[in-house]
């Protein structure tokens, strides 16, 4: 069961980025410049993983692979909203297709193409904290 860290825990720490792909290449290179910008990461290989996952801060953001092993981003977030984790989340896949489009529109998902060139994931990740900030104060 995924709980939520107290405020005065997350206070005293870095931001932090649940990171949930099943390509190690990827999520060891997302991890390690998310880290460099100041981000606490976690890193999961899948959704599984992300799922057992005791506690999750109440301010952080979760950065999640679309195609997963076990089931795909989609899912795992609609898991995670059904256990009450309420942090903003971004979907990243390659070529997203207009119906998966429409859905994270509709479930307010933004979504970040791969190859992840650029500043656009970066940016998007402290947007989101930043807007989750706003709305707990």
């Amino acid at each position: 069961m995924l709980t939520l860290m107290p405020k005065s825990k997350i206070e005293e720490t870095k931001p932090v980025v649940f990171l949930v792909d099943d390509d190690p290449a990827v999520r060891g290179a997302l991890a390690f410049a998310l880290e460099l910008e100041g981000f606490a990461v976690d890193a999961f290989a899948n959704a599984g993983e992300c799922l057992a996952q005791a506690a999750l801060p109440e301010v952080g953001c979760l950065v999640i692979d679309f195609n997963l092993p076990d089931m795909n981003g989609m899912e795992l977030i609609d898991s995670l909203r059904s256990r009450d984790v309420r942090l903003p989340a971004i979907l990243i896949t390659s070529h997203p297709s207009r119906q998966l489009r429409q859905s994270a529109a509709a479930a307010g998902l933004p979504i970040v193409e791969k190859p992840l060139l650029g500043e656009q994931l970066l940016e998007a990740i402290r947007n989101s904290i930043a807007n989750e900030e706003r709305r707990l104060h």
